[in-house]
């Protein structure tokens, strides 16, 4: 979301209004957002806020992503959570249990409240071979003035640290594809990507074969796209550009 539809508080030009019209035509859709320092409500109660007609249900977090990938593959394991409070909470109301002493597992996450306490638990806990997953693989997050640093960094550490390998849910894992596709009830070739990270969202439309629409609203920039292998479908400077291609689309 950060950086395709709004940047910080402010909705992209065009944003509303594209997202009134997916609405108006019965378009399904689903904000994926690697973002995992909140949950569906905020970013529901935050998009209605800039004028955005959206649903709970429509937004799939890598938080979201991550519990039931957990769930799944590691059902029954705890785990040492380095993440925000909100972040920690939405892990708990997932039914996953916290262990700061011997979990089975560290899941790392943005983390805006990040000690070196947190830093250093984390650490002795990779090196005694605990299971290492992050939320998703982002270097940086977008804000309204810039760039904040995000989770990429701190992943290369605590590997470089610890020889640990960490499984990473979030784009460009095609598993946050897969889901949006079951939760609306379509085959992943049915849907369209669209997102400013190359790295991530095109990545993920790319690597599956699917179509995607790359807007230059956030971090990618046209030279960016001219010098990587990973090449979208479209290249159009907003999403409010989308319209005038819904027929092709």
């Amino acid at each position: 979301m950060d950086g395709t539809i709004y940047l910080g508080e402010r909705p992209i030009p065009g944003a509303v209004e594209f997202i009134s019209e997916l609405n108006r035509r019965g378009i399904d859709y689903r904000f994926l957002t690697n973002n995992s320092s909140h949950g569906r409500r905020f970013y529901s109660d935050r998009l209605a806020r800039m004028g955005f007609d959206v649903d709970p249900s429509s937004i799939l977090t890598s938080t979201v992503a991550t519990a039931a990938y957990i769930r799944d593959r590691h059902p029954g394991c705890s785990v040492y959570p380095v993440g925000v409070p909100d972040f920690v909470e939405e892990i708990v109301s997932a039914g996953i249990p916290i262990d700061e002493d011997d979990p089975d597992i560290v899941l790392l996450a943005f983390d805006r409240t990040i000690t070196y306490e947190k830093i250093n638990r984390a650490y002795r806990l990779l090196k005694k071979g605990k299971v290492f997953i992050a939320t998703h693989p982002d270097d940086l997050c977008p804000a309204e003035d810039g760039y904040d640093i995000d989770i990429g960094p701190f992943i290369r550490m605590f590997e470089q640290m610890t020889g640990a390998k960490a499984t990473v849910i979030g784009k460009p894992n095609p598993a946050m594809l897969k889901m949006a596709a079951k939760d609306m009830g379509c085959d992943i070739t049915d849907i369209v990507m669209v997102g400013d990270r190359l790295y991530t969202d095109i990545k993920m439309a790319y690597d599956c074969g699917i179509r995607s629409v790359a807007v230059l609203s956030g971090e990618t920039t046209r030279e960016d796209i001219a010098g990587s292998d990973i090449v979208p479908t479209y290249i159009l400077d907003s999403v409010s550009d989308i319209s005038r291609i819904l027929t092709d689309l």
